[in-house]
């Protein structure tokens, strides 16, 4: 492993560490993509939105990767033990991602820049650390797509499935897709009065400047069909939602403009505790409509 330090004091808030984790990196730059042996290779870029390292992942903010996908924020397997042990939120990164034939894909030979030791990080967020399975959930108070002021105490008696979204996100397999996953469990439970009764969906806006009621009011009628009782839309004051959202381990931040986030969707038991929490996006709608149901037993 190889440092880089600058040289200059005075362009210290500037300077970036480069830790050299593979040389190989530096080979796939010259092509966008090659075919090898093991699948398709692209060059990625981008910035670091969180890291799981029990799972070995990485929520990456990239840039286009020509060929195969534009800019988005993602999460990605990165088959590098030395990089998981170092890579932060925050960090840039560049490294070749794999795309085998089946499907599968993954991150291979990353260069991580990191900020000096000091250096201005102030958008990057301290969420990313998950809380267990029973600890309390913390009351929040929000405003729903209504304008009514409602709090997360006031589900206390139901189970409540809850996730993070903002309106204006621009990637279809994040905030779309976990907006439309909702749907379909708001659906059952239309179909399921038992159910009904005893469960509660909340959507939370990430970007509470510009999502105002009337704008999730309008957003959330595209997915729950003009009908709010079983599933609020809610904004409230930045700090809370902030407080809210890292209490689930969430990270987001702004960059250039950009909201950049990972994803988390959570049940909460009837008594207000953590059931279980769902990273990214890959949870389907059956599999979370059966744990709201055991939550809600």
């Amino acid at each position: 492993m190889l440092l880089s330090n600058a040289s200059s004091p005075r362009r210290a808030r500037r300077a970036r560490v480069a830790i050299v984790l593979s040389l190989a990196a530096f080979a796939s730059l010259a092509a966008c993509s090659s075919e090898k042996k093991d699948g398709r290779h692209y060059d990625l870029k981008g910035k670091v939105v969180s890291v799981d390292r029990a799972k070995g992942l990485v929520t990456i903010s990239h840039e286009e990767i020509k060929g195969y996908m534009p800019a988005m924020t993602m999460e990605y397997p990165l088959r590098d033990e030395d990089a998981l042990k170092v890579v932060d939120a925050g960090d840039e990164i560049q490294a070749t991602l794999v795309v085998a034939d089946d499907g599968t894909y993954w991150l291979e030979d990353p260069v991580i820049t990191k900020g000096l030791p000091g250096a201005n990080n102030s958008s990057q967020t301290a969420g990313g650390a998950e809380p267990q399975t029973g600890a309390e959930v913390p009351d929040v108070k929000l405003v729903n797509q209504d304008g009514k002021q409602i709090s997360t105490r006031q589900f206390r008696g139901r189970a409540l499935l809850v996730t993070f979204v903002y309106t204006r996100c621009p990637s279809p397999d994040q905030c779309p897709l976990m907006s439309a996953n909702f749907a379909q469990v708001n659906a059952a439970l239309q179909s399921d009065p038992e159910l009904k009764k005893k469960a509660h969906l909340l959507s939370v806006t990430l970007d509470p400047e510009y999502d105002k009621p009337e704008v999730l009011r309008s957003y959330g009628a595209a997915y729950a069909g003009g009908k709010f009782d079983d599933w609020d839309f809610a904004t409230g004051d930045p700090a809370d939602v902030r407080r809210f959202a890292e209490f689930f381990g969430l990270t987001y931040m702004r960059d250039n403009g950009q909201l950049i986030h990972s994803l988390r969707t959570a049940v909460v038991t009837p008594g207000g505790k953590l059931y279980k929490i769902y990273r990214g996006n890959e949870w389907k709608p059956e599999d979370v409509l059966q744990d709201l149901k055991d939550a809600a037993k």
